[in-house]
């Protein structure tokens, strides 16, 4: 099946460019890896979305995914591994080619690492990338948050709700993240803020019992029965390399009007070059981007 367009994933931006395709008559296939609806729906609450007062991450996946799907947008669960342009183009990824008029590329990214000795072995035995996801383990027990952006207060928050003591670490003296998170957790006096720190080893032998805390007063050690790192995303566009440019981090080079080099294909939400990486500028790339698909589907089918 030839395809108006296809989109690399499920994300807000991804889910968003499903629903304007479907809204314009054409044919949409959704092409997702890991998780339908992106990274947001690990977060414990959205706060931030116009029309939401708050709903969970969770939920705002559903809900983008349910109405995608519901207009007739298709969907693969695989992972891509290049894409060939041409007249067309196809997808090639490990459950078979797709082929298609366009391709956006949503991609997100992966969770950053802190590249400690050990990291990956105590993946999910005391260190982990989500709160939502893990939290529930280390009730009643003492654990520690990596990071300064609103992503990591959010999971700070979540945390403190049902562990002993939470220890949010951050590099700087200040948070990146929204102030008015920042401000909740003030408010929680089992939450302690450690500044200017950063951690520099993992301890335990099976399994995570403490972590070192460089500070500006000396090393010191906080015992922690979990560590949740959350430090930003990275983009994982390699795969596109031939078909966009990326800049030195990796991100897809391409503008609001979210046009790669190559014609007929985009880029939108976190994968791609901006300032701003928040739900709402995911969602207006995804517009963009599938609005801007239909235009060059219709030009291909006017010149056949």
């Amino acid at each position: 099946m030839l395809y108006d367009v296809i989109i690399v994933g499920a994300g807000t931006a991804g889910l968003t460019a499903a629903v304007y395709a479907r809204r314009a008559g054409k044919t949409a296939l959704l092409l997702e890896s890991e998780l339908y609806g992106g990274q947001i729906a690990l977060s414990p609450r959205v706060e931030n979305f116009p029309g939401f007062a708050e709903i969970s991450g969770g939920d705002f996946a559903a809900k983008l995914y349910e109405q995608a799907t519901a207009l007739g947008a298709q969907s693969e669960f695989c992972k891509v591994l290049s894409i060939t342009d041409g007249a067309t183009k196809t997808v090639h990824t490990d459950a078979g080619d797709f082929t298609g008029k366009t391709v956006i590329l949503a991609t997100g990214g992966r969770h950053r690492k802190l590249g400690l000795p050990r990291e990956e072995e105590l993946t999910g035995a005391g260190v982990s990338y989500c709160a939502v996801c893990d939290g529930a383990f280390f009730k009643g027990r003492t654990v520690a948050v990596v990071g300064g952006g609103s992503a990591a207060l959010q999971d700070a928050l979540f945390l403190a709700a049902g562990c002993e003591r939470v220890y949010l670490i951050h590099r700087r003296a200040s948070f990146r993240g929204e102030e008015r998170l920042a401000q909740q957790l003030r408010q929680h006096e089992n939450v302690t803020f450690v500044l200017n720190a950063t951690v520099s080893a993992l301890l335990g032998d099976k399994a995570l019992n403490g972590i070192r805390v460089n500070t500006p007063e000396g090393s010191r050690e906080l015992p922690v029965a979990g560590l949740f790192i959350a430090v930003g995303m990275a983009p994982e566009n390699e795969a596109f390399r031939n078909v966009a440019d990326l800049d030195e981090t990796g991100y897809i080079v391409a503008g609001e009007d979210c046009l790669t080099r190559t014609p007929g294909i985009f880029a939108a939400g976190d994968c791609r070059t901006k300032s701003i990486r928040q739900l709402t500028t995911a969602a207006a790339d995804g517009t963009v981007a599938a609005l801007a698909a239909c235009r060059y589907a219709d030009s291909i089918t006017d010149a056949n």
